[in-house]
């Protein structure tokens, strides 16, 4: 089982866009994931947002840079960033994607 939360415990059922850039080595990268309208940002949510949680069998990846969107003061999206820092950290991202993925019926697209 694949899924991201942002608060331990509370799975986030919206699917994000993700766009995903790997340095020239293949040694670094970053993970954007954009979530619209996120479960945890609804009204009926009173869980508090504290990072996001990347969790599957191995475990969990966790990033803390975690941005909340606004339109006319009302909260419509969020905004995760994921960094890794070496090939290691690349592959494990990669095999929770290719859990998450298949678990969503979700397609990788290069531009």
């Amino acid at each position: 089982m694949a899924e991201i939360q942002f608060s331990r415990g509370v799975t986030e059922e919206v699917i994000p866009d993700i766009r995903v850039t790997r340095s020239r080595t293949g040694n670094s990268g970053t993970a954007t994931f954009y979530f619209e309208f996120p479960r945890i940002l609804s009204q009926e949510s009173t869980d508090e947002v504290t990072g996001m949680y990347l969790v599957d069998e191995e475990g969990e990846i966790v990033t803390r840079e975690v941005k909340g969107k606004f339109v006319n003061g009302k909260p419509t999206a969020i905004e995760a960033v994921l960094i890794m820092k070496s090939a290691e950290e690349w592959e494990r991202f990669i095999r929770f994607m290719d859990r998450y993925a298949e678990e969503h019926d979700l397609v990788l697209t290069k531009s």
